[in-house]
């Protein structure tokens, strides 16, 4: 069960185990889905049209693109910037479970409400991501830096990413994209916990429904919430993307057309003058494959790995 439930029989878990549960749901999910994010990034940050049907840039499909890659840069490239990522997923895994847990266990403490409604998942969901963004964005910026660079390489490794980042753009340039982020996270997080929470009301419970009860209904609930949340809220994805490589565009300029960007609203204006509606849109199809995997992995790991630290609890006391 995700959010604090009264009604969950059995020992209760504290917000640090919530923690260590999401930080290992966020490591095995960011091992398996690195490759769709690769790809997704290099759509983002490309200025041409991203179409198969009227190819203007390096890429302009997703299969295309994944034989580009693959043919120019290795396999290896597909996990390029997988440490500074994995990072990345711990952190906010641990923070944003451990948060969620906490807040829907303070609204059931301190209002009226019920704090297994999905509307309260929405916010407490969205609080709960906001809080793990401003913890874990220069981790972010890392992680898309190390994606969008080619050959050959700026940065060699995690230690020298950091210390250019820092000499030539100081503190601040590990922020790059945050307003976008926090405007974006906020409902797209909320949206996931809103749609899981409401998608397993829906589906009838394990000793009901069989196959959907247990891990495999945390899978589908999980990956359908992330395929819808992430419709809802992509663009803001994107331009998070565009602002988090400035400073960055000699890494940038062997994949086609650079763009200098002065802010959020100037960024926004600047898509959508060059690149219409479109451009708004791209990299979604990747996107939405990977935030399919990517949500419902993360829900079922963290089920997963909840179940069994409340089972060897349990086993402990019953000793």
């Amino acid at each position: 069960m995700v959010g604090f439930d009264p009604r969950t029989p059995g020992v209760t878990l504290a917000p640090e185990e919530a923690a260590l549960a999401g930080s290992g749901a966020g490591m095995v999910t960011r091992a398996l889905i690195n490759p769709l994010d690769v790809i997704k990034i290099r759509f983002q940050l490309q200025i041409e049209r991203v179409s198969s049907l009227h190819p203007e840039g390096k890429y302009h499909g997703l299969f295309q693109a994944s034989r580009c890659i693959l043919g120019e840069e290795g396999l290896p490239a597909f996990w390029k910037g997988h440490i500074p990522a994995q990072l990345l997923s711990v952190c906010f895994g641990a923070v944003q479970f451990a948060s969620f847990e906490f807040l829907t266990e303070a609204v059931h403490k301190s209002t009226p409400y019920d704090s297994q409604m999905a509307g309260i998942h929405f916010i407490c969901g969205g609080l709960s991501a906001c809080s793990a963004t401003v913890v874990c964005q220069p981790l972010d910026t890392l992680r898309t830096r190390f994606a969008a660079q080619g050959e050959p390489k700026v940065y060699h490794n995690l230690r020298h990413a950091v210390s250019t980042m820092y000499r030539t753009g100081g503190p601040l340039t590990f922020y790059r994209g945050l307003v976008p982020t926090l405007v974006a996270v906020f409902p797209y997080a909320g949206l996931q916990f809103f749609f899981y929470r409401l998608f397993s009301q829906l589906l009838p419970p394990k000793s009901e429904g069989g196959n959907f009860g247990g891990n495999v209904r945390s899978l589908l609930c999980g990956s359908t919430a992330g395929v819808l949340s992430k419709s809802i809220t992509y663009p803001f994805d994107l331009f998070k993307k565009r602002l988090q490589v400035g400073g960055f565009e000699e890494a940038r300029v062997r994949f086609g057309q650079i763009r200098h960007y002065r802010g959020f609203m100037d960024c926004v204006v600047q898509i959508g003058k060059e690149e219409g509606l479109r451009g708004f849109f791209k990299g979604l199809s990747p996107s939405l494959v990977k935030a399919a995997f990517s949500t419902g992995f993360t829900f079922f790991w963290y089920e997963m790995f909840l179940n069994g630290m409340r089972n060897l609890k349990e086993r402990r006391r019953t000793k």
